[in-house]
Parts: structure tokens; sequence; C-alpha cells
């Protein structure tokens, strides 16, 4: 009372004397000091209120959508973090029903980046499943960091001064960290990795990649051995041209294999041809020279030998080899896949295009013989009949003209399908969780391979065949050899399914890309994790190896590759074009080019030589600057891009099926 009338008597004083502005300036004061206690008398009564999350991220929100459109994009990066911890703060308090209506009120804000994750986190019923779900363990026991730039941060903590928010500064100060940077906001484009999760995840990868990796190319390999014989062939062929003596100079010099001099002198007897293999000799130095860089490496498994007639059909390739680079682009061969209503889930072609693959839906798997399509319908059906007996070669009403060889073991879906480097052999797998192969020219099932538990994805054969590596949705890859029906190697790690998987082209190592947006490399002679590169902002779904084995290109479901340099284990640079998923990347023979193929049923083509020379030039800093540059952009009708394969002499081969709804 005695305060009351003394504000009484002061404010009477104050009108008689007309200090009106300082009147003006005691009711203010009166009333801020009035709301204050009001409003931490509320605070303090809602600290158990689950509606204050609701609250909270709803102004935080609507005061992000509001800014300026420079600063936006930017303040928006914040909302994904708030929302999945104000989630899972009212799920570990045992408010449930606030939760899932927290959870479905705000879920479309983040749908179309994070959409896996919501899927995964809707599941959660309770605070035991919270504490079961490895996502969310991740999530809870990682920091989101976040990338602004100095005014979008000045602007977030004026917010958070002005409103004083206690929910969203508790999160903000318990699950994210911001990486500032000075000068404009940067474009979402310009950087993959504006909101990544970082923490216990990230030390591991930090540890791991120290470990040492070999990436070089195995010594006396074929391939080497070959364009060794072919430059010498070569050199000789343009010293004994004006003396007459081609023939016996050849013969003399090319040694390594018994026909081969024959070949040679075959060869020399047409001037035209003589002038064409010289042109591509020459090609063929050039292109190998920028591999022979890479260093030689000693295989850790027992490598098969290679047939004579294989090392033949490798010569006659490499003297075939178109050179590619930023301005001679590949010539394209599509394969389509008509009429298979939605039932192809994958597709490969052999490495010199002649065989085409698909695996479908009702467990079956077909070969397409390219040399036979197109031939008349009376001998396709006696291909058919010959064939019936053992290994059910056939051509259906539907096919007509198309004779494939169909093969049926599986009981379930087929996921993927690879052929052997020499195309004799053919492996599949399914969701039956086994892993077939096959002969190509006996035309039956030789071995199934049991040791996955669940659905596998993808199996691949190593560069020298013999050896093969599967992922399956029970987080592991596994690496076999053809001879032993259980695994040779177990590689665990990853902690969602692993979808791809791709060899070294040494064999002393494999990739993996999962689920858990990320990449391993690994030792298939420890079955030890040496490299775990982080980046990727949805599931892994694509993989391919750098002719010299340094560089690892990576295609995830946003349609974002990467590229990763495998000795520092660093990002080469973000490549940034796809509208989809990313389903299969190759390399061209000399490493000049890569080449992508999308569900957005488009091939693109990217000059890996310009930013891979950038980062040689640019070791000590990653810059926008390195990134690779789009060549082409070659769209198909309506077809979906599943398989992608450069032949021995650099003609691009690629599949897909045609695609009525994206008409």
């Amino acid at each position: 009372m005695e305060d009351e009338e003394m504000e009484k008597k002061v404010q009477q004083y104050l009108q008689r004397k007309g200090f009106r502005l300082t009147e003006l300036a005691l009711q203010e004061e009166r009333n801020r000091l009035s709301t204050s206690a009001v409003s931490d008398f509320t605070l303090a009564r809602s600290d158990n209120d689950p509606g204050r999350y609701h609250d909270g991220y709803s102004r935080l929100r609507t005061w992000a959508y509001s800014s300026l459109d420079q600063y936006k994009h930017e303040l928006l990066r914040v909302l994904y973090p708030v929302f999945i911890h104000c989630f899972m703060d009212l799920v570990a308090e045992g408010h449930m029903q606030e939760a899932r209506l927290f959870f479905h009120t705000f879920r479309e804000d983040h749908e179309v980046m994070h959409s896996r994750d919501l899927q995964k986190l809707e599941g959660v019923l309770s605070p035991s499943h919270q504490e079961e779900m490895e996502l969310a363990r991740s999530l809870r026991q990682n920091k989101f960091k976040i990338k602004l730039c100095e005014y979008s941060y000045e602007l977030l903590l004026q917010y958070l001064q002005k409103t004083q928010a206690l929910v969203v500064l508790g999160v903000i100060n318990e699950h994210i960290t911001f990486e500032v940077s000075p000068g404009q906001p940067s474009l979402i484009s310009d950087d993959a990795d504006v909101v990544a999760l970082i923490g216990t995840s990230k030390d591991l990868a930090k540890q791991i990649n120290q470990k040492e990796v070999h990436w070089g190319l195995l010594e006396d390999s074929v391939e080497e051995r070959m364009e060794k014989a072919l430059a010498e062939s070569d050199k000789v062929e343009a010293e004994s041209k004006d003396a007459g003596t081609e023939d016996n100079k050849a013969r003399n010099t090319f040694r390594l294999l018994n026909t081969e001099g024959g070949k040679q002198g075959a060869s020399l007897k047409k001037s035209k041809k003589d002038k064409l293999v010289g042109a591509t000799g020459k090609n063929v130095r050039t292109e190998t020279s920028m591999v022979s860089v890479a260093p030689r490496v000693k295989p850790e498994l027992t490598l098969p030998t290679t047939p004579v007639e294989v090392e033949q059909s490798i010569l006659e390739d490499l003297r075939n080899r178109a050179q590619l680079n930023s301005v001679a682009l590949p010539s394209v061969s599509f394969y389509t896949f008509l009429n298979t209503h939605n039932g192809l889930n994958c597709s490969s072609i052999s490495h010199d295009g002649s065989l085409v693959v698909g695996g479908f839906s009702d467990s079956s798997v077909k070969v397409w013989d390219m040399s036979k399509i197109g031939q008349a319908a009376k001998t396709s059906s006696s291909q058919g009949e010959n064939g019936s007996s053992q290994g059910e070669r056939m051509s259906t009403i539907d096919e007509g003209k198309r004779p494939y060889t169909l093969f049926q073991g599986h009981s379930g879906p087929v996921y993927s399908a690879a052929f052997s480097p020499f195309g004799d052999f053919l492996l599949s797998s399914s969701s039956d969780s086994t892993i077939r192969l096959w002969s190509t020219k006996l035309n039956a099932n030789l071995v199934c391979y049991k040791g996955h538990n669940y659905p596998v994805w993808d199996v691949q054969f190593s560069p020298v065949g013999h050896y093969f590596a599967s992922a399956s949705h029970d987080r592991t890859a596994r690496i076999w050899s053809m001879d032993k029906i259980q695994p040779l190697r177990i590689m665990a790690g990853h902690l969602s399914d692993v979808d791809c998987v791709q060899w070294h082209v040494n064999c002393n190592y494999i990739a993996t890309g999962s689920s858990d947006k990320t990449v391993r490399l690994w030792d298939v002679q420890s079955g030890e994790c040496i490299r775990m590169f982080i980046g990727h902002r949805s599931m892994v779904l694509s993989l391919a190896m750098s002719p010299d084995g340094r560089y690892m290109a990576s295609g995830d479901e946003d349609g974002t590759i990467m590229i990763w340099d495998l000795s520092t284990g660093r990002c080469v640079s973000p490549l940034l074009g796809h509208s989809s998923c990313v389903w299969t990347l190759a390399f061209s023979c000399e490493g000049a080019l890569l080449a992508s193929g999308s569900a957005d049923c488009t091939v693109k083509l990217w000059d890996v030589t310009s930013s891979t020379k950038a980062l040689k030039t640019e070791d000590t800093k990653g810059s926008t600057a390195n990134r690779l540059r789009l060549l082409k952009a070659l769209p198909t009708k309506s077809t979906p891009v599943y398989s992608l394969r450069f032949s021995r002499r650099n003609l691009l081969f690629a599949s897909g099926a045609l695609s009525l709804n994206t008409v």
C-alpha cells in the first residue's frame, strides 16, 4: 500500500509540474515491471507444459519465413534441428499425444529434404522406442552443424534475445553448433554440407581416415602388359615401315601372345588400317600416361590367371580405344526395355556391350544377346527350342524378334545382376537373401550362395573376376569367391542398409554406400574399415572408382554426386545437376570423364580432369573453384537410366526401362 500511495503522489506531482514525458516514462516502466512479473510466473508455471514446444517452434517458423529473402534460406536451416529435438523432447517427457500432434502439424516443412528420416521417426511411439532406434540415438548424441553468414547469425541472436524463447534457446545450445562465415549469405547450391550431423560419427571418421590407403594399380596387370606390348609394337612398326620389314619385326617384338604377331601381320596388309591403328596407338599411349602416374601395389588376394584369348581381346580393344576428353565426348548406345510393366528392378551390361541382363519382380533373370536382336522370327524360335531343355532359352510372343535367355531360381524379386569381366558368368541377388551364379555359356545355375539374413540389394564382380562383393539390408557387405559357398569376409559397421558396393581397381579394397548417408572403404584382407566419407544428405545409391584408383564417385537419392580423394578422405567437389536419384555412375577408361545416370531420365557427362588438376594445385583449400564442369546432358524420351558402362574401347553403354508414368 505504501508503494502504491508513493507512486500516486509522484504521478500527481509530475502532472502539476507539467512533466508529461517523465510521467509517460514512469508509466511505461511500471507496465514493463508488471508484465515481466506475470511472464516470470507464466514461465515458472509452464515448465512442464507440452504446449511450450509447439509455441516456441511455431514462432521461430513464422519469424524465419517472414525474414528478408536474402537471408531466409539460411535462417530456414535452423528449423529442422529444432523441429526434431522438440519432438524428441516431448517423447522423452512422455507427452506422446502432443508429440504426435506436433510431428504431423509441422512435418510438411521438412518432407522434401528429410523424408526418409521422418518416415523412421514416425515409428517412435514411446520413450523406449526412441532409445532403441539408432537414428534417434545418433541425433541425440551428435550435434547439427549449420553454416550461416555473419548477418544471418546476428539476426538469429537478436530474435532469441528479443523473444526470450527458452525452448528454442535450449535446443540450439544443446544440439546445434554454427559455422559463421563473413560476407554475403551463400547459396544452397554452393555447399552440399550446409546442414550436417557432427559429433561421435565425425570423430570416428577422423580417426578412421588417418589409416593409410594404397590406392595405386596392380603391378603387372593384364591391361598394363597389353598397353606396353601395344606401345612397343607401334614403335617397331613406325621404325620398320620404310624398310618394308613390318611383319618380321612385329613378330620378333611381340612375344607376349602366341598369335599377336599373326594379327599384326594381317593388320599391316591394309594401308588404311595401318593409319588407323597407328593413330589409335598414339591415343592409347596418351591416355595411359595419365594412369601410369599412379603407383603400383601388390595384390592382397590370390588372383586368377587370364586366358590367352582374353588377353588377345583386351589387346584388340586397346588398339581401337577412342581417346575421350572435354572436347571429344563418347558415343552412347542406349538399350531401352519395353513393356516391362514396372517389373524391371535392375539392369546391367557386359563389358563389351554384347549382353544385357534384367532382374525382375517376378524373381526371373533375363539375358538378351544384342547380336540376335532383330533376327528373323524363325531363327528366334529355333533358338528357343534348342535351349528349352537346359537354361530355358526362349523367345516369347511379346518379345517377337527379341530372343532372351530366361534364368529361374530365385524365390523373390531380383534387385541386382552383374556380368563377370569377360561375360562368361552372371551374378544375381534377390529379396530371398541369396546370391546365384549363372553360366552364360551353359545357360544354367551353378551355385546358390547363402549367408545374408535379409534382402541383398547389390552384387558386383571384382575387376579380375572370381571374387565378388554383396550388399544387404542386414547392414553388412560380404566378400565371396566363386569356389566357396561361405563368405570370405564380412564388413560390418554401417548403421543402416548397405545399398551399393563397388570394387577398387586394384582389388584390395571395396567401397560401400548406405542408407545411413555415409560411404565406407574396406580392406578386403582384414575386413577393416579404413575410410569413412561423410557429406551426403540422403541414402547413397551408386558408386564408381576412377581407373587410376585415386578417386571415387558416389551418387545419392537427392541427385547429388560427390567425388572423393581416397588418399585424403576429402571431398573434391559436389556435382549438382540431377533432379532425382542417381542410380548409376561410370568413369571413362582414361579417367577424364564421369557419366551419371538418373531417375530424372538423363545421362550427364562431367569433366573430371579439370577438377582433379585444380585440386592438386590448390591442395591446401577446398573451394567451389574445384567444382566439376558439366559437359553435356543427354535426355531420354521417358526412360530412367538404370545402368551405365564404358567399354574398353570407350563406348558408353546405357540401359533403362521406358516409363509411361513420366511421359
